[in-house]
Formats: structure tokens, C-alpha cells, sequence
């Protein structure tokens, strides 16, 4: 059996049983982006849609220090209007850069009066993305410093399963859900990206996309038609004690999969929730709306946009040149919103190949 095999059965013995009730997918455990004979390059970019921008920026940059490299206000854009799928657009949009991604703030004017809302943890939707760290110098610690309202039990985070990561839940100022990550040395060694992020001076990185659904084996599957590659894992797990401490849920039940996005630093993560059960969501998120959405870079965005197009997926619109990137926003089969991302200069800082090294 290969190596890579065999971590993932330890980990499901140590996080609880894996379970072939989540039926109907197709995994290979050695499968990451790079096998999709498409041009999908990886997760270029977390979006959050805010209400206060200043408020929520200076929140995220103080735990992470993640660097400020544009902020911009947009008005009287025909390209906007249509990128967003409305006329008269108007958001001002500030970007940090992670050591392997960026993570985008945008306040739309027209969501002034608008009232922001707390996601339950079980969904349905984009829930929350991931911070890591190391456990000596924890963002746990960082967030909870910053006035982070912390959803997981007890004081820090979880030791999940004794194999040295600590898991935690939190709400940004807006209610917007994060998880932090912890390693010991031992996990942390065996990523050399993330040394490598320690060595240069970074104290933080993000490391995923998770989506919550009412139909995992639906939603799984989908993406795996649209990006062309397989999940690598998938398990269930009930009554699991530490799980339960990191939800805040008793009688905790869930199913989960997961796609590698790159070699081993960053994830699409899906959950569906047993008990409580995660409702069916109705209808298709505005591309605008409060909260989480992502992109995936592509090295051809015309082509991926005609692909995925003839394959059923409902985009707002047509690929639009932004200054210095094509993009083009979309809905998957639960109504979630992401959006594909080509940068002009295929040699950009920001192009997921060089936010990687």
C-alpha cells in the first residue's frame, strides 16, 4: 500500500470510524489538482462580502499579518456591472496576501442597511475557511487577543486526535465563521511549504474552502465532474468526543470528503451534518451577499468558462477583463458562489504558482 494511503487510514482510526455509507464517490488517495487534465491551477483567492470593511480588515491583519497589496474603490464601471451581474455597482475592495493564497474584502455600498447574519455551524453553505499555525506561536491566541468570539468548548483549541493538531472554531466581528489549526513540530515537518512560510517569517497561512451540504454524495460528485479529478478521502464519524467539542454540538454525526487544491497546503472540504441534519438550501446565493465565496485559477478562462458551461454550470455572466485578471462568478449545484480567475501576466505574484513558493 502506498505511504500516502496508509496516513489516511491512520487518520481515520484516529478521528473515528470511516464509513462506506457515503456512497456513489469515487476516491484516489493520491489525487490532488495537478491530476485534472483541465487547466485548473488551484484556489487563487478567499472573497468575503462585509459590511464594514475598515473594521473587518484591521480585525484579519492583526491576527495574521497578512500583507495589505491593493485597496481600491470601484464606481462607474461597466466591467463591474458586469462581473457582478447589476448596474451601478459600487464597492470599495482591499486584498491581503497569505503565503499561499489572498483573501479578499469587498463592501458594497448598496449593503449599507443590510443586516448581517451567523451561519449556523452545520450550514448550509461556505461556512468558514482555515488559519494554521504552529501550537508555539498560536493564532488561536492571536484571534481570541483580537475580540474573536470563540464557538468551540473550552479555553484553546482541540487536540482532535493525538497526531499534534488542534482544531477551533471562532466568529469574526460580523459572525462570519473561521477555523484555526494548530501544529506541533512533527505534522508541520512533514509539509516543507510550511516550514519553508516559518523560515521567510510568516506567522499564519490558509489552508482551505469548506462547504456544508445537504447531500454530500451529490455535491461531491459534481465537483468532481466539473474539475475533472477525484476526492481523496471521505469518512463519517458519530458521538466522535472531541468533534463534538470543536462544533459545540452533542450527539455530533457528519460525513465529510475532500479534494487536495495543491500538493498537500490547501483543500476543498465538504461536510454534511447527520445530526443536526443541514437544511436543503433553496435557491442560488447573490454573487453580492454577506459572507464567504472563492475563486479557482485557470490558465484558460474562455476555454474553462465554454467546458464547465456545457457541463451545466450557471454562470452570472461572461468572463471580464478586471485590469489585471479575467474573471467571470458562478453558482455550484447548491447555489453556492465562486467564480473563475485568469491573471493577465501568467507570471503574476498573485497567480496561485508563485503565491505557492
Amino acid at each position: 500500500m502506498k505511504k500516502s494511503a496508509v496516513s489516511a487510514l491512520l487518520l481515520f482510526s484516529l478521528l473515528g470510524r470511516q464509513s462506506f455509507a457515503i456512497d456513489q464517490i469515487q476516491i484516489d488517495p493520491e489525487a490532488t489538482i495537478h491530476d485534472s487534465p483541465t487547466t485548473l491551477m488551484g484556489v487563487n483567492h478567499i472573497g468575503l462580502s462585509v459590511k464594514d470593511l475598515d473594521a473587518t480588515l484591521s480585525f484579519y491583519q492583526s491576527v495574521t499579518e497578512f500583507e495589505l497589496v491593493h485597496r481600491e474603490t470601484v464606481s462607474n464601471s461597466k466591467e463591474a456591472d458586469m462581473l457582478f451581474g447589476m448596474e451601478g455597482v459600487e464597492y470599495e475592495i482591499a486584498v491581503l496576501e497569505a503565503p499561499n493564497m489572498l483573501f479578499e474584502f469587498i463592501e458594497f455600498k448598496h449593503n449599507a442597511n443590510k443586516i448581517v447574519e451567523i451561519m449556523p455551524v452545520y450550514g448550509p453553505g461556505m461556512t468558514h475557511t482555515c488559519f494554521q499555525s504552529t501550537t508555539d506561536d498560536s493564532v488561536y491566541d492571536r484571534f481570541k487577543e483580537a475580540g474573536a468570539s470563540m464557538l468551540s468548548r473550552g479555553d484553546d483549541a482541540v487536540d482532535l486526535g493525538g497526531y499534534g493538531v488542534y482544531y477551533a472554531y471562532g466568529y469574526d466581528p460580523e459572525g462570519n465563521m473561521f477555523e484555526m489549526e494548530l501544529l506541533d513540530p512533527a505534522p508541520l515537518a512533514t509539509i516543507p511549504k510550511k516550514v519553508q512560510w516559518l523560515e521567510e517569517g510568516h506567522r499564519s497561512w490558509m489552508t482551505q474552502v469548506a462547504l456544508v451540504t445537504h447531500d454530500i454524495n451529490r455535491l461531491t460528485n459534481w465537483y468532481a465532474k466539473i474539475m475533472a479529478f477525484s476526492p481523496y478521502r471521505v469518512g463519517e464519524y458519530a458521538d466522535h468526543p472531541r468533534m463534538i467539542e470543536v462544533a459545540d454540538i452533542d450527539n455530533l454525526a457528519l460525513m465529510a470528503s475532500w479534494f487536495r487544491m495543491d500538493d498537500r497546503a490547501k483543500t476543498l472540504e465538504f461536510w454534511q451534518y447527520q445530526n443536526p441534519v443541514t437544511p436543503t438550501y433553496m435557491g442560488k446565493r447573490g454573487v453580492t451577499d454577506f459572507g464567504y465565496s472563492y475563486s479557482i485559477e485557470v490558465g484558460d478562462i474562455q476555454a474553462e468558462y465554454a467546458r464547465m458551461k456545457n457541463l451545466g454550470v450557471e454562470f452570472v455572466g461572461e468572463p471580464v477583463l478586471m485590469a489585471d485578471y479575467w474573471q467571470v462568478y458562478a453558482h455550484d449545484i447548491d447555489g453556492n458562489v465562486f467564480a473563475l480567475r485568469q491573471w493577465v501576466d501568467s507570471d503574476s505574484p498573485y497567480s496561485v504558482p508563485n503565491l505557492e513558493l
